[in-house]
């Protein structure tokens, strides 16, 4: 059997030295046929040079095995990645599968084998999903069920009763700890077949960052394909290094846009104002049980004020990096 083609594409923003490492790995872990490619997201820090110079250096450029890519602008996760899968292999040919990792995501030996090899063995299956740890081998919660009103209540709410009562609900269940069908997985690495992209489309380029795989897994889903989470395939994953969300201090505007855009397009008005609706109940819930017991929240700061007023029309003021618009948005 012929050994599937695979395009790896790796996304950088700000984080050049973070990217190579994450590159190293990748190579490490890939089969012959396969490539990987570069895409700088407009870093403006020096990153593409650095990139470049790195790719020469390492004769990573011999037989194109690594190419660099540059981003006019910051078009946000999913433009920077729809840009990478565009490229398709160096010859001009399509990939069988993309295999999209993060720039502080490195995968163990033999993940990318066995995420192909699931592929492989479900025709059906549109992407294979890693189990990802962070550096001090905590498990990430990498596997989902699809966003609802009831999961906005639920998770909002945190509270015991409520989640049993709506178990089947649950956005963020426990890991599964064997090979399991799921409804989406998250990108940090995720293995995708390219026949899938080609009838559905990529990434929808309104999400500048958040709900955009979520997006592309509902899509698919409603086409008829499937999601998969392989506890087998590991990666290890900082997290929310070129974004800087650890340094937040309160949720970014483009999360409550992304958030509104993702009810709005698969469910409509109604029911994303609903689920706005049942997040706030939900997080009362959690905010008077906190304030009787003396524990604090763990929200984000303002949060709550924050929801209300962007879905009321007055944007927060937060302090972060307002998006771009990278490429033409596609019909997805």
């Amino acid at each position: 059997m012929t050994s599937p083609r695979v395009l790896v594409v790796l996304l950088n923003y700000r984080t050049a030295q973070m990217t190579l490492k994450a590159a190293q790995a990748a190579l490490a872990d890939m089969p012959k046929t396969a490539e990987l490619v570069i895409v700088d997201n407009a870093s403006g820090d020096g990153s593409a040079e650095v990139l470049g110079q790195a790719i020469k250096d390492n004769n990573w450029d011999a037989g194109d095995r690594v190419r660099l890519i540059l981003s006019p602008v910051n078009g946000g996760f999913g433009a920077g990645n729809n840009l990478g899968m565009q490229a398709g292999m160096s010859d001009g040919t399509k990939p069988d599968y993309f295999y999209i990792l993060n720039s502080d995501a490195f995968p163990d030996a033999g993940c990318l084998a066995a995420l192909i090899e699931h592929l492989q063995a479900k025709p059906q299956a549109g992407f294979a999903g890693s189990h990802v740890r962070g550096e001090d081998g905590v498990a990430h919660t990498t596997a989902f069920r699809f966003p609802s009103i009831a999961g906005e209540f639920e998770g909002a709410a945190r509270f015991g009763p409520i989640t049993r009562m709506l178990k089947s609900s649950v956005v963020a269940p426990d890991l599964p700890r064997t090979t399991t069908q799921v409804d989406w997985v998250a990108g940090a690495s995720v293995l995708v077949r390219a026949s899938m992209i080609d009838a559905i489309g990529g990434f929808d380029e309104t999400f500048f960052l958040y709900f955009e795989e979520t997006d592309l897994c509902k899509r698919a889903a409603d086409a008829g394909w499937e999601c998969w989470y392989l506890p087998e395939a590991g990666v290890v994953h900082i997290g929310s290094v070129s974004t800087g969300m650890k340094e937040w201090q309160r949720m970014p505007t483009y999360w409550f846009a992304s958030r509104r855009h993702y009810y709005t397009k698969n469910h409509g008005a109604l029911y994303a104002a609903a689920a706005t609706v049942a997040r706030l109940a939900g997080g009362a819930i959690h905010v008077v049980r906190c304030k009787l017991t003396g524990r604090p929240t763990h929200d984000a700061p303002r949060f709550h004020r924050d929801l209300i007023a962007f879905s009321l029309g007055l944007s927060p003021r937060v302090r972060t990096v307002e998006p771009r618009r990278a490429l033409p948005e596609k019909n997805t």
